[in-house]
């Protein structure tokens, strides 16, 4: 294996083009060497774009090539199980875009395939890579507001394009799966485990049929967290909304942008202790800008490469597939529903 590792992209989607590959370019540890598109003339201009070397016009054309060590996976929700089973059968390592797969089945069929080429894969959370979640590590570490008792999210958007893949059933659109990936995700960052059962509430959309407005209550046992996402909600400018908050026994802790950055923001974590009152914090940490992306893939990379780096399986992605299944059972039966 060379000194960086060698990155194929299979699709030319947006993230792809506008987050992952300019991070490709940027990551010291990897070399972005090829572009697989079906659409040859879209392909062609966004390898010249991002100055890639090899182009191909199938998927699998890129996974024969020899020289990929790893591919990232931007398709359509519905393609990645698919294209993350034959990339680790051709022996690439994989960092799929979220949610890894539709059903929580695919995800357990991934790891089987993991364990049988020995291939690495992860799931594409890029929030998971910045430097606040450390931090929020090291605070809970030092017990400075306590044990964790509760944790509240929102994450809000305004996607109304027909076209948007978001907006497609088929395709794993709606706000639970593009959203609530993250909220459960963070969640689950927060309390170190999934939650034991959930109950939700959902508003679907009449036209489109995707759930619009979700809102969950998430059991982790001795203690509970709750979300809000939504597709037609909040702002419609560059950036989603996003709040995140965490009750402790004696403190509180707020971050002003814990997940997706779509572009790179000062960001904090407000703390609240013993002496708080309502909720003015008592300090406050502060982080500069910074572009997940390339964080991510300079992680994965150096991890490929052998060092010793922070990794996420994809049992955490089984866990969020799980809990979507339960969310959208509980959104049917009106009752609360137990992960397996």
């Amino acid at each position: 294996m060379s000194k960086t590792i060698r990155w194929g992209v299979l699709g030319a989607a947006a993230i792809a083009t506008q987050r992952t590959m300019p991070a490709l370019n940027l990551a010291p540890s990897a070399t972005l060497l090829a572009l697989a598109s079906r659409d040859a003339a879209k392909g062609q201009a966004a390898a010249q774009a991002a100055a890639v070397p090899r182009v191909y016009n199938s998927y699998a054309a890129l996974l024969a090539d020899a020289d990929i060590d790893a591919v990232y996976i931007p398709l359509p929700n519905q393609l990645h199980f698919e294209w993350a089973v034959r990339a680790m059968e051709a022996g690439k390592h994989v960092l799929c875009e979220k949610p890894l797969c539709l059903t929580a089945a695919q995800v357990a069929e991934l790891c089987l395939v993991r364990e049988r080429t020995g291939r690495h894969i992860e799931e594409g959370f890029a929030f998971r890579n910045h430097p606040q979640w450390a931090e929020f590590d090291a605070l809970m570490a030092a017990n400075s507001i306590g044990p964790v008792r509760a944790a509240h999210v929102t994450l809000a958007k305004q996607f109304l394009d027909p076209a948007d893949v978001r907006n497609n059933p088929a395709a794993g659109g709606g706000a639970l799966y593009d959203l609530g990936s993250y909220a459960i995700s963070a969640c689950n960052l927060v309390f170190k485990r999934r939650p034991q059962r959930v109950v939700a509430a959902l508003e679907f959309d009449p036209v489109f049929g995707i759930d619009r407005l979700s809102s969950a209550l998430l059991d982790y046992g001795e203690a509970h967290a709750a979300f809000t996402v939504a597709t037609q909600g909040g702002p419609s400018g560059w950036g989603t909304h996003q709040h995140l908050s965490v009750l402790g026994g004696n403190g509180w802790l707020r971050f002003d942008f814990p997940c997706a950055h779509a572009r790179p923001t000062e960001c904090h974590i407000h703390v609240g202790d013993a002496s708080s009152v309502g909720a003015f914090a008592t300090t406050q940490h502060s982080f500069e800008p910074v572009n997940q992306y390339v964080l991510q893939v300079e992680r994965f990379s150096r991890l490929l490469l052998g060092e010793a780096v922070p990794s996420w399986p994809i049992e955490d992605a089984l866990g969020t597939l799980q809990t979507i299944e339960a969310l959208f059972a509980s959104g049917r039966s009106g009752s609360w529903v137990a992960l397996p």
